[in-house]
């Protein structure tokens, strides 16, 4: 080599250091690029179930993944089969005990094999996820209660890691597909294993996956996809404080899918996310109230340059569980574009399925990019010019036609119907149908007056349509509010939640229990409060009166000084103490103990708290829905103790012939209290919280292997016991 190639060498050898830690580290398939032939060129589709929850006490489950399943992948022939988590239920029957069952692991293995056999798909087209399911009692990958490396479709194709890629490539686009496991490193039984816990290691895997494609020189378009189990609301930050969001915006991604939820919740189980350019407000950290929260409208004057082409957003969507919804989606991308369908089992299987490619749900799959591209055509004018649909069947379809209805008029009114065309090949992996349409004509400012359906009727003569979807051509967002129910699974970051809402929980009963005392202390006069309500009763105002008499609740319980100082005492202890003793793992592994920060596990001389946040499930239920009611029970026992003793004098130092000239109103006053039907009512509530303290206690026992006289009798004892001395100190006046 001459003086001009040594002066070259140190160049060249920088540049390969500099460029090697961008390549993916990840174990497994590296780059896996898979050519994928045939028509129609340029779209993919991907099909991806969810909450399988195979189970031996449901074995009906299984079978209709057999009986459904398998011909419906026949059918569609997708590219990829995605599996995102809880394979298996882990439970007893009462599901109560979650550990993990190996019959149920085999049940899922001979029922994949059916499938893939059914299918006629080649096995590496299968990627299965974890869920928190399938970690229930699982202390250490690769032991000898995972049964997930022995079973699952990714431990049989050797695909090894937390972060597995595959890219499909097609007429010169390529399609990055990323799955990830966020299950716990060491995985705790229930309930206390509910949310994903994605580590720093993790995520630096997942950004070098969903980057493998940026220093290509041949600069091919690239669509990016995730996979995973947990939705953003049930996924903790990592230990430096970093997020999978952040990581999922850097990168743009198209859509992340997910599981987790299950349809139970409702079916709008979808959000958007983007880089906001000022910085988000306080509350934007716990929880986002809308599904486009923080999209702005475009500006008239969209700016075509490649310098403002970069927006950082990416879709989140929940898919049902086929534990109950028997749910399956079906995924395409056309040129870019993100569509998606989603069918339901429970009525048998479908002979036809459609998914329109083209123009996108202006509600559910419009990204805030949309605008620029209608403007500026970065798509290319010719991803405008056609309606596109792909259509399954397992008959000959004879004709297919795309309706498009205005809904200005105040209902749907047929303004385009025009028969589609199928693309012709002579290799074809499924049938797209297409119409070119004026497209300019729709450009409307309102993102949902057009509303588009195919029809599909097959040899058969059976008719099919798809579900009407409104689209903007413009690119707008259709607002889309969740029910209470979606919001409070989706809308809620609960990772960044617990800690506030616990020191709320907490800030709220030290304030009923020290204020009322304190005010005793410092007030020098101390007359009955309820004989001050009397007196000047008829000088209050609704508001004033029902405040007054709240406070008056918790005086009368300071007044109660055991009593009081006895929840003091219980409040301290639940904060400085274990709650209680288990088996957080195994049954047969050594004894830990839980806080309200979480559990204490010991690696070597070192103690370490695992589930946290996922100890939410049973800190906040105990404190809001057993300390906390409580609380107002034991107050409104010692207030209605004094109220009776301040009726029973009363009453003591009049005559005997006053009683008949009493109005109604006044007899029915004292029957009231002569018979102490609030006393009644107030014990009867007693009853209802220890139900619910029996309930959680039930559980605790069940899920953890835990005696409680010997492991948590403070927890399981203290409030029945307090209840009943309470009782028995107002029982008298």
């Amino acid at each position: 080599m001459g003086p001009r190639g040594n002066r070259l060498l140190p160049i060249l050898l920088a540049l390969v250091a500099v460029a090697g830690p961008a390549l993916p580290s990840v174990a497994g398939d590296e780059r896996a690029v898979a050519e994928v032939s045939g028509a129609p060129e340029g779209v993919m589709w991907v099909a991806q179930l969810s909450d399988l929850h195979f189970s031996v006490h449901h074995p009906e489950r299984a079978y209709d993944f057999r009986r459904y399943v398998g011909p419906a992948l026949a059918m569609v022939n997708p590219d990829l089969v995605f599996i995102t988590g809880d394979l298996t239920e882990g439970k007893s029957k009462d599901l109560l005990t979650m550990k993990q069952n190996e019959v149920e692991w085999m049940e899922y293995s001979n029922t994949m094999k059916d499938v893939i056999e059914s299918s006629k798909l080649p096995r590496k087209k299968f990627y299965d996820l974890r869920g928190n399911h399938d970690r229930f009692g699982v202390p250490v990958s690769g032991g000898d209660y995972d049964f997930y490396e022995k079973y699952s479709m990714n431990a049989n194709l050797r695909r090894q890691g937390r972060v597995q890629s595959i890219t499909l490539e097609n007429n010169g686009r390529k399609h990055l597909f990323v799955g990830f496991d966020s299950t716990m490193e060491i995985g705790l039984r229930g309930p206390t294993n509910l949310f994903g816990h994605p580590t720093d290691k993790q995520l630096i895997e997942l950004d070098q996956s969903l980057s493998q494609w940026d220093t290509d020189f041949n600069k091919a378009p690239v669509t990016k996809v995730t996979v995973g189990h947990f939705p953003m609301s049930f996924s903790t930050l990592t230990e430096s404080g970093k997020s999978i969001k952040d990581v999922f915006l850097k990168h743009s991604l198209a859509a992340y899918l997910c599981g987790h939820l299950h349809t139970r919740f409702g079916k709008n189980l979808k959000r958007y996310y983007h880089r906001a350019t000022q910085e988000p407000s306080l509350y934007e950290h716990y929880y986002q109230s809308n599904m486009h929260q923080g999209y702005a409208l475009p500006s008239a004057e969209e700016n075509c340059s490649e310098a403002a082409a970069r927006v950082e957003e990416f879709w989140e969507w929940e898919i049902g569980d086929w534990k109950r919804s028997r749910s399956m989606r079906i995924l395409a991308i056309d040129d870019g574009h993100v569509s998606f369908t989603d069918i339901d089992f429970r009525l048998g299987s479908k002979s036809v399925i459609i998914l329109p490619t083209f123009p996108l749900d202006s509600r559910f799959m419009q990204r805030r990019s949309a605008p620029r591209d209608f403007k500026c055509h970065t798509m290319g004018a010719s991803t405008f010019d056609t309606v596109r649909a792909l259509v399954f069947s397992r008959h000959e379809i004879v004709t297919v036609s795309a309706k498009i209805y205005d809904s200005r008029p105040g209902n749907l009114e047929v303004v385009f119907d025009s028969e589609m065309k199928r693309v012709s090949a002579n290799d074809s992996r499924g049938d797209m149908y297409l119409i070119p349409w004026n497209w300019r004509a729709f450009a409307d400012p309102s993102p949902d007056r057009y509303w588009l359906q195919i029809e599909a009727m097959d040899i058969t003569g059976d008719i099919s349509v798809s579900q009407l979807r409104p689209f903007s051509v413009n690119g707008l967002f259709a607002k889309v509010s969740w029910t209470w129910k979606e919001f409070f699974v989706m809308g809620i970051q609960w990772a960044s939640v617990y800690h506030p809402a616990l020191q709320c929980v907490l800030a709220l009963i030290f304030t009923l229990l020290l204020v009322p005392r304190a005010s005793l202390v410092l007030l020098k006069d101390q007359q009955s409060a309820y004989s001050y309500l009397r007196v000047d009763g008829s000088q209050w105002t609704p508001l004033k009166y029902l405040l007054g008499g709240f406070i008056w609740l918790f005086v009368e319980l300071s007044r109660m000084i055991l009593v009081w100082s006895l929840l003091l005492v219980y409040i301290i202890y639940l904060l400085v103490f274990p709650w209680f003793s288990g088996h957080p793992v195994t049954e047969d592994s050594s004894l830990a103990s839980m806080t309200f920060r979480g559990w204490a596990l010991k690696s070597g001389m070192k103690t370490f708290h695992a589930g946290t946040p996922d100890v939410m499930v049973i800190v906040l239920p105990h404190l809001c829905f057993v300390v906390l009611p409580t609380i107002v029970i034991l107050a409104a026992m010692a207030a209605e103790r004094t109220a009776f003793r301040e009726h029973y004098l009363s009453q003591s130092g009049k005559k005997k012939d006053d009683h008949h000239q009493k109005s109604r109103r006044e007899a029915v006053h004292d029957s009231l209290w002569s018979g102490r039907w609030i006393r009644k009512i107030l014990i009867a509530l007693c009853l209802v919280v220890l139900w619910k303290h029996w309930k959680l206690c039930r559980a605790l026992m069940k899920a953890y292997a835990m005696d409680p006289l010997l492991h948590s009798p403070v927890l399981f004892y203290f409030i029945p016991a307090l209840m009943a001395f309470a009782i028995y100190r107002t029982s008298s006046i």
